[in-house]
């Protein structure tokens, strides 16, 4: 978790992918549909990377077998103070296989949808099937 942790604040888009699993599932806090797979999950969390400023972890907590974690950030968007959580499951591998992430307040939310909505939805659009 501690590599993982250190590539997000480092904003390192390569060091985070590779410890995505292939079918990591990413569950947006502003999209109600998750996003299945590593190519899905990197749009947003590069566009996370591009967007957050003074992105930092404050707390962790960890599950007791060791795959489930819970990583608490401060970060700010927009000129907006934000607070939130990423929601971590590793794989077998040690991989991560869910990536969830909550964040309040609603206009700190807000902010992170209309800045992060350019960067995420033709990416997205191109990993469509036709």
């Amino acid at each position: 978790m501690e590599q993982l942790r250190k590539a997000l604040e480092a904003k390192d888009p390569d060091a985070v992918e590779a410890l995505l699993a292939d079918d990591v599932v990413f569950s947006s806090p502003a999209i109600f549909k998750p996003y299945a797979g590593r190519e899905a999950t990197m749009v947003f969390l590069r566009a996370a990377m591009e967007t957050f400023d003074d992105f930092r972890y404050v707390h962790t907590y960890s599950e007791d077998d060791g795959r489930g974690h819970v990583l608490m950030f401060a970060a700010s968007v927009g000129g907006r103070d934000l607070e939130g959580a990423d929601f971590i499951r590793l794989d077998e591998h040690g991989l991560v296989s869910e990536f969830r992430v909550m964040i309040r307040p609603m206009t700190g939310l807000i902010s992170v949808a209309e800045a992060m909505a350019p960067r995420v939805e033709g990416p997205l659009l191109a990993l469509s099937p036709e």
